[in-house]
């Protein structure tokens, strides 16, 4: 297969930024946590329990009403690589690639559906959109969690809604999370004062993969804390209604800037934009902080020649387990450097 179609292969609904507001929102997630009634909770479930968990999970797929098209993947036979590729694109989480028996996981081909089997709880759903889709993303959610629930026994209390294995998850056992990209906000900074309020509100504020990491290429991901006492619908209202206060921040801070400090934040795009297009080795971490001011760039309308999904589909494939997915054998960092600036000024060329 051609580097190409190896690209394409790789990508997924989310990266080709074709959803609402795509100059700061990046993709909208729902995640529902699940457990089995009659099965030890993951942390004290046994192999035996654990296994009966993918049993019973992949005797759905043979029922003729699974509409959904979901596959199972067991993770224990999918190469090392191939996993990290999927954390990469968020499809499952870094502990659930870490090795371990009965570790399974669904997904359909389009992959904006990924069921976790026995990572924290015995079921984890999870809804990938592109851009500002909360509302979107809860619909479809909500439709595979009531498949799943006409199927299985969840663990159910009338006082607690749905139990979880840690209880910051019980009740709705939801988390609605949209990964933002706030470059503007940074560059005034202004994103203190911004990520103190939200956390304020009741909203968590993680890096690109999640709680502890860090928010290279001005990306940050702001889920909800609670899941007990609101219902689905006032979790994703309340998160909606601060995203877009936070669109509306970005886009005002970006105005800002071109107005008071048009040739420094020009200067520093086309700087940013020449290295990426001229390096011959590049660090993810550099690379990340490159390609962000090049989307700030397109996003601005600087720059014209640039596709506007290059960021979100770049954002993966320059990681070292999707360059050495792309390449097909293992490389030493100085090889990845090498391949990565390859590929960017390849993609970046690309309309």
């Amino acid at each position: 297969m051609s580097i190409t179609g190896k690209i394409n292969n790789t990508l997924n609904k989310w990266m080709k930024a074709s959803g609402p507001d795509p100059d700061v929102v990046i993709s909208s997630r729902i995640r529902l946590a699940r457990n089995l009634m009659e099965v030890p909770f993951p942390n004290y479930a046994s192999d035996k329990e654990a296994k009966r968990v993918i049993d019973k999970v992949e005797s759905l797929l043979e029922e003729e009403d699974n509409d959904f098209g979901l596959k199972l993947l067991d993770l224990e036979k999918i190469p090392v690589l191939e996993k990290e590729v999927m954390v990469e694109k968020h499809l499952i989480s870094p502990e659930h690639a870490e090795p371990g028996q009965h570790k399974a996981m669904l997904l359909t081909d389009d992959e904006s559906v990924s069921i976790m089997i026995n990572e924290e709880d015995h079921i984890r759903s999870q809804i990938l959109f592109s851009g500002l889709q909360l509302e979107e993303a809860w619909e479809l959610g909500d439709q595979v969690d009531d498949y799943l629930e006409s199927k299985l026994n969840f663990a159910f209390s009338e006082e607690y809604g749905y139990l979880t294995t840690c209880p910051t998850n019980a009740g709705t056992g939801m988390r609605a999370s949209v990964m933002v990209h706030l470059p503007a906000l940074n560059l005034s900074n202004q994103i203190n004062d911004v990520l103190r309020a939200i956390s304020q509100l009741g909203l968590a504020v993680r890096g690109l993969y999640g709680e502890g990491t860090e928010a290279l290429g001005n990306i940050y991901q702001i889920s909800n804390q609670v899941t007990l006492g609101p219902s689905e619908e006032e979790i994703i209202e309340n998160l909606q209604g601060v995203i877009k206060q936070i669109i509306n921040q970005e886009r005002n801070a970006r105005k800002r800037l071109m107005k008071q400090n048009k040739v420094e934040l020009t200067d520093r795009i086309y700087r940013s934009y020449g290295v990426l297009k001229y390096s011959r080795k590049i660090s993810s971490k550099e690379a990340m902080k490159l390609l962000s001011d090049v989307k700030l760039g397109v996003d601005l309308g600087i720059i014209n020649d640039v596709s506007a999904s290059i960021f979100n589909e770049l954002m993966v494939l320059i990681s070292p387990p999707a360059l050495q997915r792309l390449t097909g054998k293992d490389l030493n960092s100085s090889q990845r450097d090498e391949k990565r600036a390859n590929l960017i000024r390849k993609r970046i060329r690309e309309k």
